[in-house]
């Protein structure tokens, strides 16, 4: 049996929860009220403890800062009808943060610390998770190097933290996205399939020139040719071509998403074929042209299940179908959302009621 750790809890002195309004919830801007956090120092993750959120004491010299050592990882925590609170596929997101931290030369987390801390701190800030349609918890574990020395080496000291935040829908309505053909998201032997600090912030620069065009997000294709898709900007990629769920398969610079998994677990459960293998964006354009492909959308943590409205590429703009037609992506994101929040029952036992 999992030893049950000694986690020391300080509570805040006030709650912000009467100064919330929870129907007015911008992804990521509103914390609860404590924070998880877990120091690894001469080879052991110690100070386990539950504070209240807020700044973190660092040295402007840490490692994080110069030389880019931080990971992090994204699930959620819903409000059940009974009132108790389930986290969807924690496991999963366990295994690819200690993945993540591998290919860093980081220090993995011990799946007590991770899983405990997480239960103790949603615990704590019970009051927090939403009840409404749609709201969850936003759970974020980050992890970051804390040596306070300007040398190029990996870190000997660690930051580990929980954080959470209520939240509602990432976006609101189906997304214009552009297939980008200069900038690159990831490269071969890179760190592409990592979620590490470093995918993100090299993806800005093109995401703000595509948003001055007036995209929502942006479709990476590969760094070599630029003929073939791998994820978009914030999440996977799906389509539907010829009735086939299609995914770009995953490899060293394709991120291997939870809610992707999810998603062609529960479409071959509906008896939905499922490709996973390379997508040209030839394959891509002229299937929207002829009507071969019917239904594309983005999955993930944040995203769910997003509709893709419109598709830019060399200048032209591809229409893609009434997201209201779509039966597959809809069907397959109403069993997975009755399946988070308790509505359906959870054949595959993905929930984990703390």
């Amino acid at each position: 049996m999992t030893e049950t750790l000694d986690i020391k809890i300080t509570k805040a002195d006030q709650t912000r929860l009467t100064v919330t309004d929870f129907s007015q919830l911008p992804f990521g801007k509103v914390f609860t009220d404590h924070m998880f956090t877990a120091d690894y120092e001469e080879g052991e993750w110690k100070n386990l403890q539950i504070l209240p959120y807020g700044p973190i004491p660092m040295s402007p010299a840490i490692s994080a800062l110069h030389y880019g050592q931080a990971i992090f990882e994204g699930l959620k925590a819903y409000r059940q009808p009974d009132g108790r609170i389930s986290v969807f596929r924690a496991d999963k997101n366990f295994e690819r943060f200690n993945k993540s931290a591998a290919r860093m030369s980081m220090p993995g987390i011990p799946e007590e610390i991770f899983m405990q801390g997480l239960a103790t701190l949603i615990n704590v800030d019970e009051k927090w998770v939403p009840n409404q349609e749609d709201y969850a918890l936003y759970i974020r574990p980050v992890m970051f190097a804390m040596d306070p020395y300007l040398g190029v080496k990996a870190s000997d000291t660690y930051k580990f933290a929980l954080l959470t935040t209520p939240t509602g829908p990432y976006y609101s309505s189906a997304l214009k996205v552009k297939i980008e053909t200069e900038f690159t998201r990831a490269d071969e032997g890179g760190v592409g399939f990592a979620k590490t600090a470093g995918n993100y912030a090299r993806s800005l620069y093109p995401f703000e020139q595509a948003k001055k065009e007036g995209y929502d997000q942006l479709i990476w294709t590969d760094s070599v040719t630029h003929e073939f898709i791998e994820e978009a900007g914030t999440a996977n990629l799906l389509f539907v071509i010829n009735g086939k769920l299609v995914t770009p398969s995953v490899r060293s610079t394709v991120l291997d998403g939870v809610t992707r998994d999810t998603i062609i677990k529960l479409a071959k459960d509906a008896g939905v074929e499922v490709e996973e293998r390379r997508v040209s964006v030839k394959e891509v354009i002229e299937g929207i042209e002829n009507g071969s492909l019917t239904e594309a959308f983005a999955a993930g943590t944040a995203a769910t299940v997003t509709h893709v409205g419109e598709m830019g590429y060399n200048g032209q703009i591809y229409k893609l179908t009434d997201p209201s037609t779509r039966h597959i992506s809809n069907g397959i994101a109403k069993k997975l959302n009755d399946i988070r929040y308790g509505l359906a029952p959870d054949e595959f036992g993905w929930n984990w009621v703390i």
